[in-house]
Order: C-alpha cells, then sequence, then structure tokens
C-alpha cells in the first residue's frame, strides 16, 4: 500500500481523503509543504499539497532526493509551484475542477453582503442596534458587472449576474469559444463596470491585473470582488482606492500575502502584516479566508481526483491532470511527450 504524506492538512481534507483513498495509507501532517518540512515526507511515495505550499527548487530537489516522483495538487491553481525545476523530476497534477458553483456563489454572497452591508449589519443587532443610518446599498439589477476570466467559475458567476439582470462585460487572455459573451479591452472593462470580479489565475501576465493605474481608470464607487488568487490585486493600491472613494467596497477570498496567515487561527496573535490590518479595519471591506471552495460538494470532488491522479500514477497510466515545465496550461504541445506516453516526461 502507498504511503501519501499530505501537507497543511485540515480535518475536512483527513474525513475526505480517507474515505474514498482507502487503497493509501496517509500521513496527515498540519505544517505546510516547504524546504525546511519536506523531510516529514520520508518514507512515503507521494506528497499532497495545498495552495499555499512553497513548491520551490529546493523543496523539489528534497523530495527528489527521497524518491518521491509524485505531488498531487488538491485545488486548482498552482502558481507556487517551481516547474521549470520539477520538469523530468517530479510530476505534478492537480484538480483543474470541483465545483465552480461554490466559488461563484461565494463570489455573489460576497457583492451581496458589501453592497448591502450585511457583515456591518450583524455586528449592530447583536448589540440591539437597529438603526439604519449608513447601511444604504445599490440596486445590482441593471449594473454592469466586469468579469476578468471566463474559465468555468468565471462562466458560472456570470449565469448568477445574468439572473440578477446584470450587464456583464467580459475580458479574458484566450476568450471563450462559442458564446455570447460581450468581451472588451480592459480599459473599457474599467470604465464601463460598476463592478469588478477577477476568476483568471495567476500567472505572469495577471499579477496585479488591478493596480494603480488600472484603479485610475474606473469609475468612482466601484465594487471589487475577488475569489481567485490575492496577488492579482495590488494591496497597496486597493487601499489608496479605498481611501479616496474610487472603491465603495471589496469583497476578497485572498490577500496578497495570505500564506502565513490563511487557513490557521491567529486570534491570539500580533499580526504584524499592516496592510492586511489596514483591509480586516476597514468597515467597506469584507475578508473571507480563502473559503470560496468550502462546501461538502467540492470537497468530495477535490478528494475523488486527487485519489485518482494518485491511481493513475501508480498505475503507470496516463497523467489526466498533470502540468508541466513545456505545458502549463494542461494542454499538450507540439513537442510534448504526452503525445506518446500520456506524461510530460
Amino acid at each position: 500500500m502507498n504511503k501519501i504524506a499530505v501537507f497543511d492538512t485540515k480535518p475536512y481534507d483527513k474525513e475526505w481523503l480517507e474515505k474514498l483513498g482507502t487503497n493509501y495509507k496517509f500521513k496527515f501532517i498540519e505544517s505546510k509543504l516547504n524546504n525546511e518540512t519536506v523531510g516529514l515526507a520520508k518514507g512515503c511515495q507521494g506528497v499532497c499539497a495545498f495552495v499555499n505550499d512553497e513548491i520551490c527548487k529546493e523543496t523539489i530537489d528534497q523530495l527528489y532526493d527521497l524518491g518521491i516522483n509524485i505531488i498531487a495538487m488538491r485545488c486548482a491553481g498552482y502558481s507556487n509551484v517551481d516547474f521549470k525545476s520539477a520538469f523530468g523530476k517530479v510530476h505534478v497534477v492537480r484538480v483543474p475542477v470541483y465545483s465552480p458553483h461554490a466559488v461563484a456563489e461565494h463570489a455573489m454572497a460576497l457583492l451581496l453582503a458589501v453592497n448591502r452591508k450585511i457583515h456591518k449589519a450583524y455586528n449592530r443587532t447583536r448589540d440591539f442596534n437597529f438603526s439604519l443610518s449608513g447601511l444604504t446599498g445599490m440596486d445590482l439589477y441593471g449594473k454592469t458587472i466586469g468579469i476578468i476570466g471566463t474559465g468555468k467559475i468565471g462562466q458560472t458567476f456570470i449565469q448568477i449576474c445574468l439572473g440578477f439582470g446584470m450587464r456583464v462585460l467580459a475580458y479574458d487572455l484566450y476568450p471563450a469559444k462559442n458564446t455570447d459573451l460581450e468581451y472588451v479591452d480592459l480599459d473599457t472593462l474599467f470604465k464601463e463596470s460598476d463592478i469588478i470580479s477577477l476568476h483568471c489565475p495567476l500567472t505572469d501576465q495577471t499579477k496585479h491585473i488591478l493596480s494603480k493605474d488600472a484603479f485610475s481608470k474606473m469609475k468612482k464607487g466601484v465594487y471589487i470582488v475577488n475569489t481567485s488568487r490575492g496577488a492579482l490585486i495590488e494591496t497597496e493600491a486597493l487601499l489608496e482606492a479605498l481611501n479616496d472613494g474610487t472603491v465603495a467596497g471589496a469583497g476578497l477570498d485572498v490577500y496578497e500575502e495570505e500564506a502565513d496567515y490563511f487557513f490557521e487561527d491567529m486570534s491570539g496573535a500580533i499580526v504584524k502584516d499592516d496592510m492586511l490590518s489596514l483591509l480586516v479595519s476597514k468597515p467597506n471591506v469584507l475578508l473571507t479566508s480563502h473559503q470560496a471552495f468550502l462546501t461538502n460538494e467540492a470537497l468530495e470532488n477535490i478528494a475523488k481526483v486527487t485519489i485518482d491522479n494518485f491511481d493513475e500514477y501508480f498505475a503507470g497510466e496516463c497523467l489526466t491532470n498533470e502540468v508541466c515545465y513545456h505545458c502549463q496550461s494542461g494542454k499538450v504541445i507540439e513537442n510534448c511527450a504526452r503525445k506518446e506516453s500520456g506524461r510530460c516526461f
């Protein structure tokens, strides 16, 4: 029976992996995977990692020295993986789709809550303060929302927005085919949108796609929603835009420097990240802890696909969800070994 080291383990990870992965022995590790903790995987044949683990060159080299040649990311994103170092040594697989509805619905929940000040109203009424002062929002009906990223999650969120009677503008480096989406350039999206929601992966092209320059092009009073990756937004620029009123409110499930804080109970600690402290303190910012994926349906799908990925690897089969240095999109390129072997190397 192959043994798998599961890093950054939470109770729900253990529950679903044990339920669906009965043909494996799991070593559950609370610490994040990095070049200092990688030794905990000694004696294992595979590693399961998550979104904030540090899978750098040093980590990969140590895994390779331990005889571990498979990393299964139990998430869709993989911006924390050094694929150049992994190529030829360690196969990296992921869960490309787990529940686009989970993330899209959370994005709408953030938008509704920050627009209608639900978080403020909740805190008030717990103190028996039933004043309506300062709780005014806007109708979403008839408003224009700009969607950056039109993959499965983005398109699911678009359907929700259309159900609210909103006009949708879309931007994507690789526009979806066979749709009637209204694609525009970024400047047009910034200029015309009452709300902007991010649903794209973090790449060199999308890092800080919402920058100081981008905020300068937006309508006064725009709302920002981000359930994708924190570094899509330049945090300092967002704070400036919140301070000068360019941004009326922000619903965020991710943060640019979240790795040291998110998924952990920091209530008894002094948080030394000044920008995070400022975001949390603002009444027109609603910050959740990267929980958009957290539904029973999504957790089951994540565990199932992760187990399927391990099954394919140990059976010597094609790796359906492999991502590598040459084809980070998961698509086979002309000179990729996947054409013949079903694996990138």
